[in-house]
């Protein structure tokens, strides 16, 4: 290697390194920037509204349970964090069992759409990065954590039947439990 390389390859090194660093420095923390989040409720709002005028395509051929997005934020802010990362743990469960459910049922459908398969596939690696990256954040562990659990209340439940409720079930757990939690568990770590 010249003399002249030589700056070169550490000029490159020192551009190349604060790239990595937040990433590989704290994967725990990547679902602490709002922007990673974000990402994954716009890609969820843009299946839930080009699904949303859809009829005959977007049909499933059997009900599809998925969680209750619903949030009693009364109750939502007097519950531990460990009772909040439990119920959003089972709910990310209950959705990405869903999530894939609804794909077998829509690629096994007469005429699947492109566009409907790739949002159906888009949701189906966003629940899979969103289940890691709550993993590193410690999600499962304060879930497993919670005194009672086996005694915990049963997460509430129900079914739709397209495509579009699906999606709008996705979007609402994201925009609602989802961001609650990582927002309090990201505040929790910072301190």
């Amino acid at each position: 290697m010249g003399v002249h390389e030589c700056p070169a390859l550490l000029l490159l090194l020192f551009l190349l390194l604060p790239l990595g660093l937040p990433v590989l420095g704290s994967p725990a923390r990547l679902i602490c920037d709002n922007r990673v989040l974000e990402r994954y409720i716009l890609e969820a709002k843009e299946a839930e509204n080009a699904t949303m005028g859809c009829a005959e395509d977007c049909s499933l051929s059997e009900n599809i349970t998925v969680p209750d997005t619903k949030v009693n934020f009364y109750a939502w802010n007097r519950m531990e964090v460990s009772q909040q990362a439990m119920e959003v743990w089972q709910g990310l469960a209950v959705l990405s069992e869903a999530i894939l459910w609804g794909q077998a049922l829509f690629v096994n459908s007469s005429q699947p759409s492109g566009t409907l398969r790739l949002h159906v596939d888009k949701a189906v690696s966003g629940l899979r990065s969103l289940t890691s990256l709550l993993r590193a954040l410690g999600a499962q562990k304060e879930a497993i954590s919670v005194p009672d659990a086996a005694s915990a209340a049963p997460l509430q439940t129900f079914t739709v039947d397209t495509l579009w409720k699906l999606f709008r079930i996705y979007s609402n757990f994201l925009r609602g439990k989802l961001k609650l939690y990582t927002g309090e568990a990201c505040r929790r770590g910072d301190r």
